[in-house]
């Protein structure tokens, strides 16, 4: 019951796997509110402000990808999707709305458990920030203890997962930083998903801080092996 305390909103509309995940992160410690809708979600999230949200791609009333584009809008909760769709595009379109993972059904609901238990546990575990850390580079200002990115001195929101990877990045400027070191820096060592989440996410970086983010000049690929920030 370590995790007590800790809210999730699970948005699911297939009851008795609702139940079944229900049950499960209840037993870890987690308190739990279910939503079987699009649009009683945003409701609940509104009126929660959970911790994460499981959020099933195909819903009735509002489909997944609008909530977690409406999500978005105004949070950076880590979002987990769950979709029945196997498709490469499917998991790239969730992904790029802000989703920080996701899992394909069928999954184990044991996997999906661990996976939320890691996501928080970093949020949770997270070093704090030195009181006045401001890092640089190129146009990019980011306050760390104020978790605020500004681009050409312009405020722009970064998701969790975004921000870190912007730090990890702006820290070791100039560095290589191969891709199997990212995901386990980011993601944890125990992450089971595959790199795609990786690459999507450093599209959205590059989207947000390139004046051209198809010709990349700050954020470059090293082909085969990562990424590097240079500025």
């Amino acid at each position: 019951m370590s995790e007590n305390g800790q809210r999730i909103l699970l948005v699911e509309d297939e009851e008795s796997l609702a139940e079944s995940i229900r049950y499960s992160l209840e037993r870890e410690g987690y308190a739990v509110s279910v939503a079987g809708d699009g649009r009683v979600a945003i409701e609940r999230f509104r009126a929660d402000s959970p911790d994460l949200v499981i959020l099933d791609l195909m819903l009735p009333e509002m489909s997944g990808l609008d909530v977690c584009r409406m999500i978005r809008e105004s949070s950076t909760v880590p979002i987990v999707m769950v979709t029945a769709k196997d498709s490469e595009a499917d998991k790239v379109t969730g992904l790029e709305l802000g989703a920080d993972d996701y899992v394909t059904k069928p999954f184990s609901v044991r996997e999906l458990v661990s996976r939320i238990r890691a996501h928080l546990r970093r949020v949770r575990m997270q070093a704090p920030p030195k009181g006045d850390e401001v890092l640089t580079g190129g146009p990019v200002e980011m306050d760390v203890a104020r978790h605020e990115v500004r681009i050409d001195g312009e405020p722009i929101a970064f998701p969790p997962k975004e921000f870190e990877l912007l730090q990890a990045f702006l820290n070791r400027k100039g560095r290589l930083l191969t891709r199997e070191h990212l995901i386990e820096e980011i993601w944890g060592y125990d992450y089971v998903g595959d790199t795609k989440t990786l690459d999507v996410h450093v599209k959205r970086i590059r989207q947000k801080i390139e004046d051209d983010p198809h010709e990349p000049r700050l954020l470059l690929t090293v082909r085969g092996l990562g990424y590097k920030f240079v500025s």
